[in-house]
């Protein structure tokens, strides 16, 4: 179990890494000339270098060696990677292609995933106002399938690609720094590939390039990194459902991002959905403060009860 102090780690990584995520959006989208894949390669590529750095300042290599020598470890971080890779790809497209709402309500479905995920592979208990939430985001996910005839594929794909990857990260006896280190090197060859053979653009040469966009698409490894770095270390030291609970931050950034900075359109469809996302984070989170309380209380009377 981990402890309080470890705990309260916990909280701070998950809170900077969902702000970071939150904002990520405005750091893509002064990118928007540039292909989702391209920025993708890119993000592969500098993240590489900068763990290498980091990985080297640390002396951290021994843990990498640790991991080299278990091939069952290495094949799960190739779906990891995978996971993660789609997912960081999926992301730039939605936010330059005008579906940041989307990727919204995918970062909002996500913590309710996670509780279901926990409770089925990690044996974490689902209390009963947790089921509830979770029915009552699924019934806002069925009334925009009946009523609208679309299903939020975007937002999904989204929610799903990332809390599997973090459930599989949670259960790998691997730390957060040499961990994603190894998944972005699986991902280089497939960017350093899709680098050499991928059709001339206008931003594919970096020594034609404008100075402000090579700095942009170079710094893509700090922003891919620093908050993964950040959400990995709080999915050691806190329960997965209650990591879910922090990632309230990231869309709530990104959905006002979304209406009030770059126009997209909150229409009907949206509305009824969102409700009901919303309707069970808040009962999700009540029930999740009114289940701290009662520890807390059960605590404090623990210490104090007479011997």
């Amino acid at each position: 179990m981990p402890t309080n102090i470890e705990q309260r780690k916990g909280v701070i990584f998950a809170c900077l890494a969902f702000f970071m995520w939150g904002l990520a959006p405005i750091y893509f989208k002064f990118l928007q000339q540039v292909s989702a894949f391209e920025i993708l390669m890119h993000r592969v590529i500098w993240s590489v270098l900068f763990l290498l750095l980091i990985i080297a300042a640390r002396h951290q290599w021994q843990r990498i060696r640790i991991v080299l020598g278990q091939p069952k470890l290495l094949l799960m971080l190739v779906i990891t990677a995978s996971l993660l890779g789609f997912n960081w790809g999926l992301f730039i497209w939605a936010v330059n292609n005008n579906h940041m709402l989307d990727a919204s309500l995918g970062y909002y479905i996500n913590p309710l995933l996670n509780v279901l995920l926990g409770m089925l592979f990690l044996g974490e208990r689902l209390r009963k106002w947790q089921g509830v939430a979770v029915g009552l985001a699924l019934c806002g996910v069925l009334l925009q399938l009946v009523s609208f005839g679309s299903f939020p594929v975007v937002a999904f794909s989204l929610a799903g690609s990332f809390a599997i990857y973090g459930l599989l990260r949670k259960k790998l006896p691997i730390e957060s720094l040499p961990g994603l280190l190894l998944e972005a090197l699986i991902l280089l060859p497939v960017a350093l590939i899709y680098w050499w053979f991928m059709a001339p653009s206008p931003s594919s040469d970096l020594t034609a390039n404008d100075w402000h966009i090579n700095v942009l698409l170079i710094s893509a490894g700090v922003v891919t990194t620093l908050p993964l770095l950040c959400f990995t270390g709080a999915a050691k030291r806190l329960q997965y459902s209650t990591l879910g609970f922090f990632q309230y931050i990231g869309p709530s950034l990104m959905f006002m991002l979304a209406v009030a900075f770059y126009g997209e359109v909150f229409d009907a469809e949206r509305v009824v959905t969102f409700a009901c996302i919303w309707s069970a984070l808040a009962l999700f989170s009540w029930d999740s403060y009114r289940q701290s309380r009662k520890q807390r209380k059960a605590k404090l009377e623990a210490v104090t009860k007479p011997v």
